[in-house]
């Protein structure tokens, strides 16, 4: 297993626990790092497989801290790019709480990644010895050049021969680089455009509506209400319209208020036309995880990609079912983990995946 990742990584801060932005500044905040695609490649290495993120990042002492950070965690920060153009990008996050939802805030226009042309990374050379690329809806929504570099991203990794997959993550307060359509509009059409290269694709119960126009009317997202079979109509329209993609997987959230939600997922397996579901009860029917106690939801999906394109990667927990399993049981455990990384190791997630999600102390 060698899996790169390509996107932006940004500075986040966060105030204490669940207070706001306008109650804790001036004052401090915590800093740590976080990043769709960086986030993918921890999970990964945390759990024991082999991953490299390629990004583009100002050469000064924050980038040093970043990489610092990223190799501590075992992640191989060779393919990061220190460019001249550009900042830091910077993002805030209010966690929520009960009937209040968290928030995000960005500060992330002319960072780097930005402005950087495709050219500048050398995706030929950075694909050398993979076997597995992650992408995100992200990066192609930062700005034009970065929706070109994605795309070329995905063309040499397809020359490479390597598995692509995408976690579509639409991001409503991006997508504002082409101010002659609406963000949506935007969005579909770029990522339709890329689609074609995508092998695996990840999703939410919107990202399918919002980036690809195809949707499942039934499910209300706002208010929790989701019907799972509904889903598998919607990976096997994306596959009938994208016949490359071979694996479609959505997550499943039930949002009953920011501290409580209900968490599971669908795998559909193209080759045998069959979806999988995760978690199921002692009667095989779907049963989410139920989380009363959220302490950080940010990175949550992307824990959910990563451990899926771990399992995917790693024979004995190949199977759609079991990956399926593996990953919801990893994401959930994210819920429980201050920033944006998952610092779940693969026995722990074992663990959950067997039936031990009481919380006892481990000693």
């Amino acid at each position: 297993m060698r899996v790169v990742t390509f996107g932006e990584v940004m500075l986040r801060l966060c105030p204490e626990e669940n207070l706001r932005v306008r109650q804790v500044l001036p004052g401090r905040l915590e800093a740590t790092f976080g990043g769709g695609e960086l986030n993918v490649a921890v999970s990964i290495a945390f759990q024991g497989g082999e991953s490299a993120f390629l990004t583009a990042l100002p050469d000064n002492p924050i980038t040093d801290s970043l990489i610092q950070e990223a190799r501590k965690l075992g992640v191989d920060t060779s393919l990061v790019r220190r460019v001249s153009d550009g900042r830091f990008g910077i993002y805030f996050v209010e966690t929520g709480a009960n009937q209040r939802g968290g928030a995000v805030i960005y500060d992330r226009s002319w960072s780097s990644i930005s402005l950087t042309t495709p050219s500048k990374y050398g995706f030929e050379e950075a694909f050398a010895g993979a076997n597995w690329f992650h992408i995100t809806g992200i990066t192609p929504a930062i700005s034009q050049q970065a929706a070109e570099a994605a795309r070329a991203s995905l063309e040499a990794a397809k020359a490479a021969g390597l598995t692509v997959s995408c976690d579509l993550n639409f991001r409503k307060k991006l997508w504002r680089w082409d101010s002659s359509v609406k963000p949506v509009e935007l969005a579909r059409r770029t990522m339709n455009d890329l689609m074609p290269f995508i092998d695996v694709v990840v999703a939410n119960e919107e990202d399918a509506d919002l980036c690809l126009g195809i949707s499942e009317p039934s499910s209300d997202v706002e208010s929790g209400e989701i019907n799972t079979d509904g889903y598998v109509a919607v990976a096997r329209r994306i596959v009938e319209k994208f016949p490359n993609v071979s694996k479609v997987a959505i997550t499943l959230r039930e949002s009953i208020s920011a501290s409580h939600n209900n968490w599971g997922a669908m795998l559909f397996d193209a080759a045998v036309d069959a979806a999988h579901f995760a978690p199921l009860n002692t009667d095989g029917n779907y049963s989410p995880y139920e989380m009363r106690n959220i302490v950080d939801r940010v990175g949550a999906g992307d824990s959910f990609a990563g451990g899926l394109i771990f399992a995917l990667n790693t024979p004995e927990l190949a199977d759609s079912a079991v990956a399926l399993r593996y990953a919801v049981a990893a994401s959930c455990l994210k819920h429980s983990i201050k920033g944006d990384f998952n610092y779940s190791t693969r026995g722990e997630i074992e663990s959950l995946m067997g039936g031990s999600g009481s919380g006892r102390v481990q000693r």
